[in-house]
């Protein structure tokens, strides 16, 4: 019930959050807002703790109450870490942050206790800044009554101008802190990493093995429907041509031949580039896929932004969610535009591949789940976010040296 609520209060704090403004100014006063909250979740967290650690030291002489004292302690100690979490991902815009456990750990008991240095030190940190705001003012008065020089009013505006950015500084320190600690310590441990390391290894192998088959399925369907199917029609139609006592009858026929001939090559360079994009050899990820832009039966806008080229397995990943992505939005999506954003950011490599169609896609369909195993085979994360009536955005993050 608690977890609820939380969640609640919280979705309306996110909601009167203004939006307006560049999302360096929504963060510029969020960080400071954060740490102040965060100054007085530390003095809730620091009274919880000691109120725990009286209650079991009264527990040595009540043993009945102690089963009743360990829920309590760790109903309300999981909330004030969903509290933490929430705190940190709003306000201070800390991404990829462990999940808390339903049931607090000892790491995230530490982790609480751990939050009284960046409280404190947040406390302290608006403790000088309230000092200085004070003098300022103490400054202020002085040089309207006229008892400052020109150069001391100078000088004191020099003064604390260097004292507000080292405090705005301190300030911004406490939140690294704060979002450090909670990285090191709500996380799961280093068995529990690992293990979970080896979970995802196996998984995303499986996941591999699946990818393979259903490739190889594809392009037996690709070969069988289109290549194969044209050769046959190929060889009727020179048969037709062997028999044919007209010559003007066997020109049309070779002619023909000659056609169906240039679209079987068409086919079988269509089919090669889905098992493997080869103009990657010698071209990098941006002339390529201008390349199947020109192709492409939907417009296509590309930006590709990479400050020095990937590797090879990067770049093949990429290609193929680009190229699917297109393929679906111009067989499903009925989408008349599509825009391919690639940079860098984080030490990750993102593509955004975003459609104006009809949106509806499924990510659990072969195509995209078959991408998404490719993706997760490198480490990488493929979101797919295609609501009902669009549009429908493809963000690919593979990491990056």
């Amino acid at each position: 019930m608690g977890e609820r609520s939380t969640g609640r209060w919280w979705d309306r704090l996110r909601l009167w959050t203004p939006e307006c403004g560049s999302a360096r100014f929504r963060r510029g006063w969020r960080l400071p807002v954060g740490v102040a909250v965060g100054i007085a979740t530390a003095a809730v967290e620091f009274a919880f703790l000691a109120v725990a650690a009286a209650a079991y030291s009264l527990c040595a002489f009540a043993p009945a109450a102690g089963r009743r004292v360990a829920g309590l302690t760790s109903r309300y100690g999981g909330w004030l870490v969903r509290i933490e979490h929430h705190r940190l991902a709003g306000l201070l815009a800390a991404e990829d942050l462990p999940t808390p456990n339903a049931v607090p750990t000892r790491r995230q008991v530490g982790y609480l206790a751990a939050r009284v240095l960046p409280g404190t030190l947040g406390l302290l940190a608006y403790a000088v800044l309230g000092v200085g705001v004070v003098l300022a003012g103490i400054v202020l008065r002085a040089a309207v009554r006229g008892e400052l020089t020109l150069l001391d009013a100078l000088s004191q505006i020099a003064l604390g101008a260097v004292l507000l950015l080292l405090n705005v500084q301190a300030v911004a320190s406490v939140a690294a802190l704060d979002v450090r600690l909670a990285r090191g310590l709500l996380g799961p441990g280093s068995r529990a990493a690992l293990t979970r390391r080896v979970h995802e290894l196996t998984t995303s192998r499986a996941g591999i093995i699946a990818a393979v088959d259903a490739e190889r399925q594809r392009i037996e369907r690709d070969l069988h429907d289109g290549l194969q199917q044209r050769l046959v029609a190929l060889g009727m139609l020179l048969g037709r041509a062997r028999r044919a006592r007209d010559a003007d009858r066997t020109h049309a026929l070779l002619a023909q031949a000659h056609e169906d001939v240039q679209r079987a090559i068409e086919d079988l360079r269509e089919v090669a580039w889905r098992v493997y994009p080869s103009a990657l050899d010698s071209s990098d990820l941006g002339e390529v896929l201008a390349i199947v832009a020109r192709n492409s039966e939907v417009p296509v806008r590309i930006r590709c932004e990479l400050p020095v080229r990937p590797e090879r397995q990067l770049e093949t990943v990429l290609y193929f969610v680009a190229c699917e992505a297109l393929t679906n939005a111009a067989k499903h999506a009925a989408a008349t535009l599509v825009t391919v954003d690639i940079g860098v950011r984080d030490g990750w490599i993102r593509m955004r591949v975003r459609d104006d169609g009809v949106g509806g896609a499924e990510p659990t369909g072969r195509g995209l789940s078959g991408l998404a195993r490719r993706v997760a085979a490198l480490d990488g994360r493929l979101r797919v976010t295609s609501p009902a009536g669009g549009p429908t955005t493809l963000l690919a993050e593979l990491p990056c040296d």
